[in-house]
């Protein structure tokens, strides 16, 4: 039932009525607000929305996919490719955070996002507040919306962004209250913690952020905070006074800033501001008429941020440069391109720019890595500015804008009351103006005196002369322009082995969505077979793939060269991925071996120490498992797995009182640690993939009976956005049966499995592959376990293992039509049979008619086996409301229609239906649109709002060569690249 505040919020979200009214903190916390505390609650709100239609049923194996400058590969996650066209109420489930000076208001539903941030002193969202959710196909798996703070991790954009986290109020003793988020991602199944907090009596946004590598295999990750700022002609990016150069993504590109010296975007800034002044600034919006990115090259500050001249306010970011080096400004432009997006992303609030800040990276793509059980942990600060202007010094505690001239006037805003602070205004190092002042947040305060002879100073001290915030000029050193980034030469062109090797690892890091770092690899290999690093980076490939017993062989060759005078290496990778390699072949004590010898090594004992404990555990090992543990303790970080896993083995040596306080103690750490609230009996979402990552860490720790119980769940868990683990779940306890000598419930579990609901079921991973192939092992004529394992290992690069095993399902008589799809995609890009890909796109579509997927690609397919214009409109033309039904199937429809004579048709639908761009598809529309009016002999006109995007002023650089080589450097793609014949893994 609707709440009242809910209701009121329902009836303030019509877009006649203005913004989302926020319901009042309820009555038991109004105390605690009114004396100047802070509070939390959890309270829905009703937000008009454009649903998202569900995820396609088809896997998207997108190996080659541009997105954001690196890979966009979407699998496991369904891919959603279709929002509603009309909006309709929905209530959402919303925790609020408010003090006297702010309010907030995030979305679990949302990715734990940050949807309100609100200034109530100034009466001002400091963050982009978007009163409708309106998602574009902007998305890594689709839908995005624009407006608040998204938290991006373990790509951009994140993974995760439209599906739920978990959430949890924490008030601290020193009165703060932080909402605290948790997911886990769903490519390597890492898990992050962000927590937003708020103090009482502080305008500060802290963010508190806990990433943790649960997975046993190093893996890389960025992470970046995309904050909406609300954007017109007046809105301005400051970066610190020391940022002299940006860069465009992968540092392909560069300019001066504030001033573009050059071309950027497409865009003669220079040549712009010949006729109008200040054109050149690309710190201004009103400046950028295409979609634009900047990243800084370098900076010694730790602050950044915008600043709105019309509205007097704005917001500063703070984080430590040692570890948050990013800072980015991101548009779709001020001009009717970039007003188009704005339209698909809002109804009514108009534009916005994206401030963003980087952790451990400073360009997309830039990716670091972390170690298995690694856990790193950061703060993130922002907080708004009332009417001082773009700050030029910022601290977590102050900011300062300060206008040079005849006389130097500084603005001071403050994060919290000062009563009795102190203002200076100095010349070298002699105060020349002050006065002392009470001041609190919200209120600006301004000091003015001559301009000095000698250097500058401006600064804030608190009544008990503590520096809160200090500005002086930036001293840059003329060093010349920054490194711009250069496509790597073809293996056959470098000359050493390091070279290949390092470039191998730059693609692999880097997630490098076209170039493979194997080439590079295996000619290193070539030239010295024996080369460690090489051989150790194709057995970790061979590894993730799943081929084990390779990776084996490859790790004892780099072996055989480490050691060969020397038995303790400075670095014991080697060792370690030798035990993960023979864990997963059964070879249980060659494994714990391997991993006691990884263990010598610093760098390595935290994972391997736990490795070694874990298979251990589960072989009853126990006190030896927890001597392991021991000799980790005060030696390595926070790694929430080795408590549960000391949890377990301490009941099972019957000392359950102490194994609870262990995981109580923990979870005040780490509050939504899955496995950790499992063991505590603590309730834990109903979501497959969660309860997944609980019932592998007990199998794995030898909590068999529980691991089973937890399995049971997922395999009844809801089928979600997030995908299907049920098959999986039944694989799981079927194969871990087995190994308990359990074969007639392991039979029976796997005919569960058979008779699953497989939609969005799209297994992932080395726990899945290995019980998909125990499955295969039992009964071969199991056509799910042959069907999922393909998906598995395509997804993986094998992709000529996975063609078998799609046809060997066919051939066993399933006719279900994902995997028909599936075996035709296979019989085209792999084995390169045109026909047997049609043949099998005719019976997905005898099997599935309505489905305008299956249309769509088989017409994708007759393109490339150029089937002609006028066959291929003839087929679309006998389902054509199936072709209607998507833009992308439209745009293709329409082209033809124009190309055989009909455009007056193509015309129609052009101006009648309406569609919305997807990113990486800009400009079909538009030119669709052309041709018609061209063949109709019409005037160029404007295209209609119903189109969803506008002409493009610029041209953006291309992502194809003139060649037909996609780009190095390229960002996106306009086609998906289901149809690709480039080689995979193998």
């Amino acid at each position: 039932m609707m709440t009242d505040a809910a209701r009121q919020s329902s009836e303030a979200t019509d877009p006649a009525d203005g913004p989302i009214v926020l319901p009042e903190a309820p009555a038991a916390l109004r105390p605690t607000l009114d004396a100047g505390g802070a509070v939390a609650w959890d309270e829905p709100i009703c937000i008009r929305t454009y649903e998202a239609d569900e995820p396609s049923r088809y896997p998207m194996f997108l190996d080659h996919r541009v997105y954001q400058g690196s890979s966009g590969r979407v699998y496991p996650i369904p891919f959603t490719e279709r929002i509603a066209e009309q909006s309709s109420m929905r209530e959402w489930r919303a925790v609020h955070l408010e003090n006297r000076y702010l309010r907030l208001v995030i979305l679990p539903e949302l990715g734990g996002r940050i949807h309100v941030g609100y200034d109530k002193v100034n009466d001002y969202d400091f963050f982009y507040r978007n009163n409708v959710v309106k998602p574009a196909l902007v998305g890594l798996a689709g839908p995005w919306i624009s407006g608040g703070v998204e938290f991006n991790w373990p790509q951009h954009h994140r993974p995760a962004t439209y599906l739920p986290v978990e959430t949890s109020i924490e008030e601290g003793a020193d009165g703060s209250v932080t909402v605290w988020c948790a997911d886990h991602d769903p490519f390597a199944r890492m898990s992050a913690l962000h927590g937003v907090r708020l103090r009482p009596e502080s305008t500060v946004v802290e963010l508190v952020v806990r990433l943790h590598n649960r997975t046993k295999e190093r893996q890389t990750f960025l992470w970046w905070a995309n904050v909406a700022a609300r954007a017109d002609g007046g809105y301005q990016a400051f970066f610190p006074e020391d940022v002299r150069y940006v860069a465009d993504h992968a540092r392909r590109a560069l300019t001066a800033f504030p001033e573009a010296d050059r071309p950027y975007y497409g865009v003669d800034y220079p040549a712009l501001a010949e006729d109008v002044p200040d054109a050149a600034r690309i710190d201004a919006y009103r400046n950028i008429p295409v979609p634009t990115s900047y990243m800084i090259v370098d900076s010694q500050q730790d602050f950044f941020g915008g600043y709105d001249h019309a509205a007097g306010g704005g917001f500063v970011h703070w984080a430590e440069r040692r570890v948050s080096p990013g800072k980015k400004l991101w548009t779709w432009g001020d001009a009717p391109f970039g007003h188009a997006w704005d339209a698909q992303l809002t109804d009514d609030d108009g534009p916005y720019v994206e401030l963003m800040a980087g952790v451990y990276t400073d360009n997309q793509p830039d990716f670091s890595w972390i170690l298995p059980g690694e856990a790193k942990a950061f703060t993130q600060f922002w907080y708004p500015i009332p009417a001082i202007g773009a700050a030029h010094q910022a601290t977590p505690d102050a900011a300062v804008h300060v206008d040079r001239g005849d006389a130097v006037t500084a603005r001071f805003a403050v994060t919290s009351p000062q009563p009795g602070a102190t203002l200076r205004l100095l010349d070298d190092d002699r105060v020349v103006a002050t006065r002392t002042e009470d001041l609190v947040p919200g209120v600006p305060a301004v000091i003015t005196g001559e301009s000095p002879e000698g250097e500058p100073a401006v600064d804030l001290l608190d009544r008990d002369g503590r520096l809160l915030v200090r500005w002086t000029p930036s001293r840059v050193d003329d060093a010349g322009e920054p490194w711009v980034a250069e496509e790597p030469p073809p293996p056959e062109a470098i000359e050493s082995v390091e070279e290949l090797y390092l470039t191998g690892l730059h693609l692999q890091q880097y997630r490098h969505p076209t170039r493979s770092p194997l080439g590079y690899w295996r000619a290193a290999l070539e030239r010295d077979p024996g080369d460690v690093r090489t051989n150790l980076a194709l057995a970790d490939h061979d590894y993730r793939a799943g081929r084990y017993e390779p990776a084996v062989g490859r790790t004892r060759l780099a072996l055989a060269r480490l050691t060969r005078r020397n038995a303790n290496p400075l670095d014991a990778e080697a060792f370690y991925l030798l035990g993960l390699a023979l864990g997963r072949l059964g070879r249980r004590a060659e494994a714990e071996q391997a991993f006691g010898k990884a263990g010598w090594d610093g760098t390595w004992a935290a994972a391997a120490g736990f490795a070694l404990a874990q298979s251990l555990g589960r072989r009853g090992q126990n006190r030896s498992a927890l001597r392991v543990l021991d000799s980790l303790d005060g030696v390595v970080g926070h790694d929430a797995r080795r408590t549960a896993l000391r949890a377990i083995v301490l009941r099972r040596l019957g000392r359950g009182g102490e194994a609870r306080e262990l995981v109580l103690t923990a979870l005040e750490a780490d509050p939504l640690d899955a496995t950790l609230r499992h063991l505590a009996g603590a309730e834990v979402a109903a979501e497959g993939g969660l309860l997944l990552d609980i019932a592998i860490d007990l199998r794995d720790a030898g909590a068999v009976a529980e691991s089973l119980a937890v399995l049971e769940r997922a395999a009844a868990a809801p089928i979600t956005a997030a995908g299907n683990q049920r098959p999986i779940a039944c694989y799981l306890a079927a194969a871990l049966l087995d190994e308990q000598g359990r074969a007639e419930e392991a039979a029976q579990h796997r005919s569960r499995a058979r008779d699953c609901d497989a939609s969005w079921a799209f297994p992932h991973g080395l726990d899945a592959h290995d019980a998909l192939r125990a499955a295969l092992a039992a009964d071969e004529s199991d056509d799910v376990a042959h069907s999922l394992l393909g998906m598995l290992l395509f997804a993986h690069g094998r992709r000529a293992e996975a063609a078998r095993h799609w046809d060997e399902a066919v051939a066993l008589g399933s006719r279900e039509p994902v995997l028909l799809r599936n075996a035709a995609i296979a019989a085209y890009n792999v084995d390169g049979d045109e026909a047997r890909a049609w043949s099998y796109f005719e019976l997905a579509i005898a099997a599935a008619p309505a489905d305008a997927r299956l249309h769509y690609e088989r017409d994708q397919l007759a393109i490339r086996l150029c089937h002609g214009a006028l066959e291929r409109l003839e087929r679309l033309k006998a389902v054509e409301p199936l072709v209607l039904s998507r833009d992308d199937f439209t745009i293709e429809y329409v082209t033809l229609l124009t190309a055989e004579g009909q455009a007056a048709s193509a015309h129609e639908i052009l101006s009648t239906r309406r569609f919305r761009p997807w990113e990486g598809g800009e400009g079909r529309a538009v030119a669709a649109w052309d041709a018609a009016l061209n063949a109709l002999g019409l005037p160029l006109a404007d295209p209609p709002a119903t189109l969803g995007e506008a002409r493009a002023r610029y041209v953006p650089p291309a992502a194809k060569r003139a060649d037909g080589v996609t780009d190095y450097f390229a960002t996106s793609l306009p086609e998906l690249l289901l149809f690709s014949r480039v080689p995979g893994d193998e």
